[in-house]
């Protein structure tokens, strides 16, 4: 008797620790179904950044080719002073544009344009000059103009006592034709010229 109550015992304690290890193994799965692992956020189409537009710049346009027409005047100013007793014919000679050039109401070389000239004839009383070149954005441009003569300076007033020599010194400036600097010039071209004007 005494045997059967240990065995019976046994058996209980046996079968308890069975229930046990079966409740424990199915309260794990229970306590994941409940309670899920944490996953990962999914990248959506709202939270995604959107690529901002990138701003292009537009093409700087180039410089236009005008035509300055020919027999257009050019009104220009004599920086340096000319004499036919000091230059000869091939002299160059530096002068500044004094008006602007504008073709269809748009100028085409500003007011203050470095121009180049020439000497085309130097006799004891006569001199004759010609532009050769418009300097415009730091690139020289030949240009081809008429030639024109310096014009004649106005006679000095003179007194009695100091007539005679005052009419000697006149003689020999009428022998020398002179250019002096300052002088406003204007001459016409003979010949188209195309310079690049910015839009």
């Amino acid at each position: 008797m005494f045997n059967s109550q240990v065995h019976r015992q046994l058996w209980l304690a046996l079968a308890a620790a069975g229930l046990f290890s079966v409740a424990g193994c199915s309260d794990q799965p229970a306590n994941q179904a409940t309670n899920p692992p944490k996953k990962a956020p999914i990248a959506t189409a709202k939270n995604a950044e959107t690529p901002k537009p990138v701003a292009v710049s537009a093409k700087v346009a180039g410089p236009q080719l005008v035509t300055v027409p020919k027999g257009m005047a050019i009104k220009a100013t004599v920086s340096q002073t000319l004499a036919s007793d000091k230059n000869k014919p091939g002299d160059s000679f530096a002068a500044r544009l004094s008006a602007p050039l504008q073709v269809d109401g748009k100028t085409v070389i500003p007011k203050g344009a470095r121009l180049t000239g020439h000497v085309v004839t130097v006799k004891k009383h006569e001199m004759k000059v010609t532009l050769a070149s418009v300097v415009l954005r730091g690139k020289s441009y030949d240009l081809e103009t008429n030639s024109i003569r310096p014009p004649k300076p106005s006679p000095a007033k003179t007194t009695d006592k100091n007539s005679d020599s005052a009419a000697a010194k006149d003689k020999d400036k009428k022998d020398i034709a002179t250019l002096p600097a300052q002088t406003h010039l204007t001459f016409k071209l003979a010949k188209s010229v195309t310079v690049p004007v910015r839009g």
